[in-house]
């Protein structure tokens, strides 16, 4: 897989300045600009699987989730995020840009045409429709809930424990079930609210 550098900066909530390390507005905490940290092969290896995972549920493509993978352990390889929170910090850098990638409607014409060609492969068009229809409604629902309650939702439904949640968004612990199950209603509200306006 050839690395390409992301389009911007990847931004994170909950980052603090740290003495030695450079923090810029948009949250990234960098290490020297040109230099690649020593251990991204080896966080690389062991949280791939999860940051794919976390961009794939926003997205629902596992091409475009590992596109977004790309981007986010391009931004950690130049940053001086310690390994210890490197988990948390991408998962949540993962589903904030695959959030972005989602609001910004790039993937409009992707997705009509895998709808288009999943209807002619499968034998039955009208439950392909349908669920392509609603998955659609639930991405665009979620692209317009508060970034922070569309996090916890993305990070919670993506296997990650309270404590792991709490950790990735500088919560307490005891404040993640009351944050996704606001998330949980304000995606009902919405998708609701959007349903009606039709």
């Amino acid at each position: 897989m050839e690395l390409v550098a992301p389009a911007g900066p990847v931004w994170l909530p909950g980052r603090r300045r740290t003495a030695g390390r450079a923090e810029r507005e948009d949250g990234v905490v960098s290490a020297d600009p040109g230099a690649v940290r020593p251990d991204l092969e080896q966080v690389f290896r062991s949280t791939y699987p999860r940051v794919v995972a976390v961009a794939a549920r926003v997205l629902g493509s596992r091409d475009e989730a590992e596109d977004v993978a790309q981007e986010v352990f391009l931004t950690f390889g130049r940053s001086a995020v310690p390994a210890g929170e490197s988990l948390g910090w991408l998962s949540v850098a993962a589903a904030h840009t695959a959030l972005n990638h989602l609001r910004t409607g790039r993937r409009r014409a992707t997705r009509e045409e895998a709808a288009g060609d999943a209807a002619t492969v499968c034998p039955d068009v009208a439950d392909t429709v349908v669920a392509s229809e609603e998955r659609r409604r639930v991405r665009e629902a979620l692209g317009r809930l508060p970034r922070k309650q569309a996090i916890a939702l993305v990070l919670r439904h993506s296997g990650l424990s309270y404590a792991e949640v709490a950790a990735a968004l500088d919560l307490s612990p005891g404040s993640v079930g009351t944050t996704v199950r606001r998330a949980e209603s304000a995606l009902r509200k919405e998708l609701n609210r959007h349903a009606s306006s039709h």
